[in-house]
This record gives structure tokens, sequence and C-alpha cells, in this order.
């Protein structure tokens, strides 16, 4: 069994996002990667793509996703599940910060713009 703190996470920002590693391979995890993932009032990413599937569970605030096409209705407590491949965009268009909790499979890629990444936040 491991215990992985999220006050000893490593901290990664990107767009004003904030990501915090919790069950991920570099912290313990065999098979999975959990991290959570803070969002300022106003933060936008850019349009992504991720090579396996990734679900976001919203604790706290408001978050627009587009999945696709779709814009789908979230509220706190909710989970939104993008497949392998799926096309995928955040943004906080609340007044308050914006946290959630994320799961996917250890190993996940990235796709902006034609460029493949390796999210450090999943490691």
């Amino acid at each position: 069994m491991t215990v992985a703190s999220l006050a000893d996470a490593p901290r990664f920002e990107n767009f004003g996002f904030v990501f915090r590693p919790l069950a991920v391979p570099s912290r313990g995890s065999t098979e999975l990667a959990v991290w959570t993932l803070e969002m300022p009032p106003g933060a936008t990413g850019e349009r992504h793509t991720v090579s396996c599937e990734e679900v976001f569970v919203l604790q706290a605030g408001e978050v627009r996703f587009e999945v696709g096409d779709t814009v789908p209705d979230v509220a706190v407590g909710d989970a939104v599940i993008v497949p392998p491949g799926g096309s995928l965009r955040l943004s906080n268009p609340g007044s308050s910060l914006a946290r959630l909790v994320v799961c996917t499979s250890k190993g996940i890629l990235g796709t902006i713009k034609g460029k493949t990444i390796v999210p450090p936040w999943a490691q």
C-alpha cells in the first residue's frame, strides 16, 4: 500500500491551470494516473486530444467542457468521460476557482496543435 499525500504533491502549471499528481506511476501507482486540477476564473486551455480515456469529476466551481462538438451541462459531483482520441477543451467561466479530480490510465499522451506531449502530472 502507498499513500500519496496532496500536501507533498508536486505542482505543475499550464494555461493558468494547476495540476497536482496524486496516484501516478512516479508516486506509486502501477496502472492509473489520478491528479487534482485547479482552474482560476477565466482560465481557458488549448483544444487537445488524449490517447486514453479520461474521467473528470467536478469538485467545486464551474467548468465548461467542450468534448468534440458537445458542451454538456456539468454540476458539482458530475463526471465527464472523454473517450480515447476525444477532442477536449476546458475553461472556467465562473467567478471562483474550479477544482476537479482527473483519472486516466498510466502512459496517457496528449496532442496539441499536432504536437504530442507527455503530461508531467500524469507520470
